[in-house]
């Protein structure tokens, strides 16, 4: 859809918001038609790159050792040795606050089975199990990367949302960023555009504005 249209909808949407003494996010309501959500091939799950990131912090943990661990402490914000995942497993609150905390969860390839015995029932609904860290990988390009970076879910839900951004960033980097979601998200579905039967944007706490 034309720039302009998602640009006159994302003002909209700002315009009818009630005055917080917050930066509210932007957010896209999403809502599937004419799909069998009950068959896990069908759903939309897929990390988004925004070109012009999120606007708000974004979490980064690290699932490590030895040299992985030293320089995931360059960029990182959590990190986490081997020896304190079956501790985080006997200690389900803090695990839980670990979880809700950070977006995204990078780990080394041997740690995915203990993480997935020990972690994955918190991990997993989240849609926050960890992505192995492949060799040669510049961990920091990763993680500066992911800041900018969203996931976005269907699950088994016709409705699903998405971020965008936040009210105080540059409107033109917030149309740019529903475009490059909305393109993604058509390029995901088995009939692309005709699988969507609306989408809105709205702010956190605000009314939706259609836009398709």
């Amino acid at each position: 859809m034309a720039d302009e249209e998602i640009l006159k909808a994302v003002e909209k949407a700002i315009e009818k918001a009630p005055e917080r003494n917050f930066s509210e996010s932007i957010e896209l309501a999403i809502n599937l038609r004419d799909i069998d959500l009950s068959i896990p091939g069908n759903r939309v799950d897929r990390e988004i790159r925004l070109p012009h990131g999120r606007g708000k912090e974004i979490k980064i943990g690290v699932f490590g050792s030895g040299e992985v661990a030293l320089k995931a402490r360059e960029s990182a914000d959590t990190v986490i040795e081997p020896d304190e995942i079956e501790e985080l497993s006997d200690d389900k609150r803090k695990a839980r606050r670990i979880t809700e905390e950070h977006q995204f969860f990078l780990a080394e390839p041997p740690l995915m089975p203990v993480i997935g015995r020990e972690l994955g029932s918190i991990l997993g609904p989240k849609g926050k199990m960890p992505t192995p860290i492949t060799p040669n990988i510049d961990l920091t390009d990763t993680i500066d990367s992911l800041r900018n970076t969203i996931h976005v879910r269907s699950r088994d839900k016709r409705t699903f949302h998405a971020p965008v951004g936040t009210v105080d960033m540059d409107m033109d980097d917030i149309t740019d960023n529903i475009d490059t979601v909305i393109r993604r998200i058509i390029d995901e579905l088995e009939r692309g555009r005709m699988n969507i039967d609306s989408i809105y944007v709205k702010t956190t706490m605000g009314p939706a504005v259609r836009l398709m």
